[in-house]
């Protein structure tokens, strides 16, 4: 895949994200990480709404809502406000609904409705069964919703304003959290780049000079081997130090590599999820570095493209971790 349709593909991916600095001034559109807790809870017409949420690594975003019976309708909406703001990981929501002080002896209703129709299909549901003895009231007390609280009988939309500012709160907290591991992660990733920008620029000085020293390691062989030394002009020397020299040629993958080094140093001041291109960088990178290694006929190159490999592998691990 090439860098460009890549980059048109990771638009696409976070058109629909908002700016975190808008939404929480006080938190800074950095780099962060996948991994983050937040709570937050707010309190409204006698109930309390309280929302907790944990991240952890992922490719890919993926959301799980856990919600009290009384507000199932509203994971849609949970999960349109959290989408705005996290890009990638898992993400486990809690939330949990409390009676507040002035309802700690909230009324109690009676569906008669529902009741009715319990008592009819378990009366029926009896006589099929021939199962002795008729349907009592304390069956009909422990049937699901019979009974109900003011919270219970509650609509779902009337618990949302609190939801929402509850789950906001959370995510104010988690998102800072995310952050502030966010930036031991892009020093770490900074420092690897830094080991393998000094290894590739070793590498950039040294390559010039491998033709010439192949000619000389091909002459002394000859001549060890008891054979006439074969002089400048050669032909088949030359011939053999042209094609060793096209197919040693690294000038093409050390430019590409400087090429993702820069790419890096972008997504360190970006705004935006930078997690699948530090994904992408570290894939195009190794491609690059295992090229070099297996066309350079060069131990101090070999020695060098080891050193990136290892650095280039802490990388990647830790690219993992950012969203």
């Amino acid at each position: 895949m090439s860098l460009m349709v890549w980059e048109s593909e990771k638009r696409t991916r976070t058109n629909s994200t908002i700016d975190i600095s808008v939404v929480f001034p006080h938190i800074p559109p950095r780099m962060k990480s996948m991994t983050g807790y937040g709570r937050g809870e707010c309190a409204q017409s006698g109930f309390k709404i309280t929302v907790e949420l944990s991240s952890v690594n992922r490719k890919q975003s993926e959301i799980s809502v856990n919600l009290p019976r009384e507000m199932e309708m509203l994971e849609a909406q949970i999960r349109d406000v959290i989408n705005q703001f996290i890009a990638r990981g898992r993400l486990t929501v809690r939330v949990g609904l409390h009676a507040g002080e002035s309802k700690q002896s909230a009324r109690m209703h009676l569906n008669e409705r529902l009741a009715k129709a319990y008592a009819r299909e378990l009366n029926r549901l009896s006589k099929q069964l021939k199962l002795p003895g008729p349907v009592t009231l304390d069956h009909l007390a422990r049937a699901p919703g019979v009974f109900q609280t003011d919270e219970q009988i509650a609509e779902e939309e009337d618990f949302w304003p609190a939801v929402e500012k509850a789950l906001k709160k959370a995510l104010a907290s988690m998102v800072k959290m995310r952050v502030r591991e966010g930036a031991h992660l892009r020093d770490d990733l900074t420092e690897r780049v830094a080991a393998m920008r000094k290894a590739v620029s070793k590498i950039q000085k040294h390559a010039p000079g491998v033709a010439a020293r192949y000619r000389e390691q091909l002459v002394e062989r000859i001549k060890s081997a008891g054979l006439e030394g074969p002089g400048a002009d050669d032909e088949r020397l030359l011939k053999e130090i042209v094609y060793f020299a096209d197919r040693s040629d690294i000038t093409e993958e050390l430019t590409r590599l400087q090429s993702h080094f820069q790419q890096f140093d972008d997504c360190r001041k970006s705004k935006e999820p930078v997690g699948r291109m530090l994904d992408f960088l570290a894939q195009e990178m190794n491609r690059e570095v295992n090229t070099i290694g297996s066309k350079a006929n060069d131990s101090l190159i070999s020695r060098e493209v080891v050193k990136v490999k290892a650095e280039l592998e802490k990388f990647r691990e830790q690219a993992q971790n950012v969203e």
